[in-house]
């Protein structure tokens, strides 16, 4: 259960601002569809409007990795944060972007390999080799 309401369309269209977001939304993705997410956002404007701004500039803007790549990053983060909506969430937009059966089985694969590496990393405190310093 939400800890927020979640803003109905009546409620929406009776806030200006909020209203003209939620056009954006829909005219960005195409859809009519409005998810609980930003309907939660609604309650704060600022926030709203903020990580609107910053999805589209990171998720929809043109970049150097492929909008499959970018929800499948998406997808592993929400894991290692544990992030059970954002997950559901991306893994429907990486579908609706192609991902086949067979990349979602590998992108499981990895995340659950790297956890594991991280996690024995981590435990065991193994410092870093100096060929692999990032500058």
């Amino acid at each position: 259960m939400a800890t927020v309401k979640l803003w109905s369309d009546a409620e929406v269209e009776a806030d200006p601002r909020v209203a003209a977001i939620f056009a954006d939304i829909r005219t960005v993705r195409g859809s009519d569809f409005v998810n609980n997410f930003w309907r939660g956002l609604a309650n704060q404007p600022d926030v709203l409007e903020r990580t609107w701004d910053g999805l589209k500039a990171v998720m929809i803007a043109p970049g150097a990795l492929d909008p499959l790549t970018r929800e499948l990053i998406y997808i592993a983060v929400s894991t290692a944060n544990g992030c059970g909506y954002c997950i559901h969430s991306h893994t429907a937009a990486a579908k609706a972007k192609g991902m086949t059966d067979a990349q979602h089985g590998d992108l499981l694969s990895v995340i659950a390999m790297a956890s594991q590496t991280n996690a024995l990393v981590n435990a065991l405190q193994i410092p870093v080799d100096p060929e692999f310093q990032a500058g």
